[in-house]
């Protein structure tokens, strides 16, 4: 929660502004019931697509979709647009919706004055860009809900976050009267506002065309950021704490090239910490968005596959550096969770389980300690109750318990006089009964809408996990996947849909979602040999080169060129809870250029990386994608090309191990360049390269992993 004071338009009223997320007091299920279309009236939101805008059907506000019909009476009115942007996950959003937007008084006031249009930022993430820019302009903060006030062709004169409803109703006020009585003092804002949204994060000078990257460099961007860290409880030290996790990536893959022990520290610290934590959902697998604290302790309890999918290639990534037992613990569970909870039938992933259920936040997670006895024997009660640090007054909210841990499995077992075996028996059949117990609850809502990026991150991260764990389910549940994304959200010329739902795709993509994909099948590739998957990668990532790409700069436009004109082109530079999407394209540019000896692709790449490279020592985590590519590029990677009948299997044992700067090649066919005359009939070599200059080949995969570490 973040208390701000709004812009002030004509007499200065101070609001509070509560940025926060979480979400839902009524399941978009049950606008689809028929009793319930009998007795209530519906605004044009009855007919949207997005379970977020489908929870606004109801309300008294005549809500649009975003589009012609809307702006068009606007400017027929001569009305301001109210822009209210949200997603199903968040809790604010809601309570926004329950106190306001479903009060008749306060919907007369935006109906009599406003053009309303409710936008699902999931959905729209190019239109949430430009008015949470001209929040941040205007209050130095933001969140969601965001709420804009917008000239009717949409540029923006002033946005804030949350509204209490009697501040609301004051703010609605005076910007009605604002806009009708001193039209050309909010022209003016709007352009000076638009002015600067168009100016932030776009890059439009030209990058380095030779530029050098080096060993040295990289070597010092972890001094840049180390006291950034919380190395007591991990994470970054501020509340609250959100995984990130591509920050710790950078770490592993540092700690890889530099041996630095600090780096490598950081990570299982803050990998420990939060599968200890009530972030992560102790007894049905699966992290929150992120902790209300410093510790780790009180979530918002909103799931979200991006983050689940992200954190699950984490965990894999150090199981395979640390080979800890416990990090294969949060993989399974957390895609036992994937695969019970966000799942459809043909093996596509939802997008968020709600944080509120009965008008609750977090009411399907908690327990009393009565609850948690009720379930088990007294003995077994006892000891999960302690494990979990839950107590009889509570230790959140009254008398409700956030399960969470304060000491490991092994450590608790010795104390209580039990051999490890022995409790973790006795703790995995406590947690199946709590979890069969949680199944009576009413659940929170699913949003079950189907993006194509968030998508390619789960599917990147069930990949991961069948090469940390070995395990064939995982990487079938991933070709699942891979074939629903191909089959559903890819068109014959390489161009992508952004959203599933209902049968159907729609909403054009964005670069993230393009970037998102062939980062994911270029993985897919890599565990299969199946060059289906990187032919797919090269298709997807033409199209996004051809259509995304900003000739000057060389960086890429979030949205393309075909797309809808909104006041503002924005480039999506600085990673976040997901990756930037031009970091993750350099990215993807980089590996296909290596694998296809495309030069140009390559040049764009380091074309890209040249536009940051200043940003990323003072950056931290927010440049951690673009340091990894840095790595990448100084170190120079290793082209590992395994061809034979054996070359899978050989394959998939190499990478059990961490080998970050390797990219893996091969099969039986000798269909990339650098596989051509590699095939040795009757053998299975493996060739470790730099640069397309290959050692001796060899057949064991120990010799082949001490070419790589050597």
């Amino acid at each position: 929660m973040i208390l701000k004071k709004g812009l002030c338009l004509g007499v200065c009223i101070p609001f509070l502004v509560l940025s926060g997320c979480a979400q839902n007091k009524k399941d978009a299920r049950h606008i689809n019931d028929q009793t319930v279309q009998d007795s209530v009236k519906f605004n044009s939101l009855i007919n949207a697509k997005s379970p977020y805008l489908q929870q606004h059907a109801d309300n008294p506000v005549d809500w649009y979709e975003w589009g012609d019909e809307a702006l068009q009476r606007a400017k027929k009115e001569n009305k301001p647009l109210l822009i209210s942007i949200g997603y199903a996950a968040c809790h604010w959003c809601h309570v926004m919706e329950h106190e306001s937007f479903m009060d008749s008084t306060v919907a007369k006031i935006m109906n009599e004055n406003f053009v309303a249009i409710k936008i699902d930022r999931e959905e729209r993430p190019d239109i949430d860009q430009v008015y949470m820019n001209a929040a941040h302009l205007l209050t130095g903060s933001g969140g969601w809900p965001l709420n804009a006030f917008a000239l009717p062709d949409g540029k923006p004169f002033y946005a804030g976050t949350y509204f209490p409803k009697t501040q609301w109703k004051q703010l609605l006020k005076q910007i009605s009267n604002v806009y009708k009585n001193d039209y050309e003092k909010v022209a003016a804002q709007a352009e000076s506002l638009t002015w600067g949204i168009r100016a932030q994060e776009v890059v439009t000078v030209p990058g380095h065309t030779n530029p050098d990257f080096t060993k040295e460099a990289y070597n010092k961007l972890f001094a840049g950021w180390s006291s950034m860290i919380d190395y007591n409880k991990g994470g970054y030290a501020k509340a609250p704490k959100f995984p990130l996790p591509v920050g710790w990536e950078f770490l592993l893959q540092y700690h890889y090239l530099t041996k630095d022990k600090k780096a490598l520290e950081a990570v299982s610290t803050t990998l420990d910490e939060m599968a200890k934590g009530g972030i992560y959902d102790q007894i049905g697998g699966g992290f929150a968005r992120y902790s209300t604290d410093a510790k780790w302790f009180a979530p918002h309890f909103e799931k979200m596959l991006y983050d689940n999918g992200q954190l699950v290639s984490l965990y894999a990534h150090a199981y395979k550096v640390t080979k800890e037992e416990k990090y294969a613990e949060v993989i399974r569970e957390t895609l036992d969770f994937i695969k019970r909870d966000m799942t459809n039938a043909d093996g596509g992933f939802y997008s968020s389980l709600n944080a509120d259920s009965e008008g609750e936040e977090g009411k399907f997670y908690v327990w009393t300690k009565k609850e948690i006895e009720k379930v088990q024997d007294s003995k077994t009660a006892d000891l999960i109750t302690a494990f979990f640090q839950v107590k009889e007054s509570g230790n959140w909210e009254g008398d409700k318990n956030i399960l969470y841990r304060n000491e490991s499995e092994e450590a608790f077992a010795g104390k209580n006089n039990l051999s490890v075996k022995e409790w973790k028996k006795i703790l995995l059949g406590a947690k199946a009964r709590l979890l069969e117990e949680r199944g009576k609850r009413i659940r929170p809502s699913t949003d079950d809408k189907i993006l194509t990026g968030w998508n390619a991150l789960m599917l990147k991260g069930y990949v991961d996990a069948y090469l940390a764990l070995g395990d064939e389910k995982y990487l079938n549940t991933a070709i699942k996947n891979a074939r629903f994304l191909e089959k559903n959200m890819i068109r014959k010329n390489g161009r992508l849909w952004r959203n599933y739902k209902d049968g159907e795709a729609g909403i054009d993509a964005f670069l993230d979602d393009y970037a998102l994909l062939a980062d994911a099948y270029i993985v897919l590739y890599q565990a299969t040999f199946d060059v289906h998957w990187l032919n797919l990668a090269r298709k997807i990532t033409e199209y996004a080169v051809e259509n995304f790409k900003d000739e000057q700069s060389g960086m890429f436009y979030y949205t393309s060129d075909i797309a809808e004109n909104l006041v503002a082109r924005k480039m999506e530079l600085t990673d976040n809870v997901i990756p930037a999407s031009n970091s993750v394209m350099a990215h993807v540019l980089y590996r296909l250029g290596e694998y296809f000896y495309d030069r140009d692709y390559i040049q764009i790449s380091k074309t890209m990386l040249s536009h940051v490279t200043e940003d990323i020592p003072k950056g931290g985590p927010y440049y951690a994608n673009w340091g990894m590519l840095m790595g990448l590029m100084s170190y120079q990677p290793y082209e590992v090309a395994i061809m034979g009948s054996d070359a899978k299997i050989k394959n998939v044992d190499l990478q059990k191990e961490y080998l970050p700067t390797a990219f893996f090649m091969g099969g039986t066919e000798e269909n990339l360049p650098l596989l051509e005359n590699k095939g040795v009939e009757g053998e299975t070599m493996i060739y470790v390269c730099r640069d397309k200059v290959c050692r001796l080949p060899v057949t064991g995969t120990e010799k082949a992993l001490n070419q790589i570490q050597r």
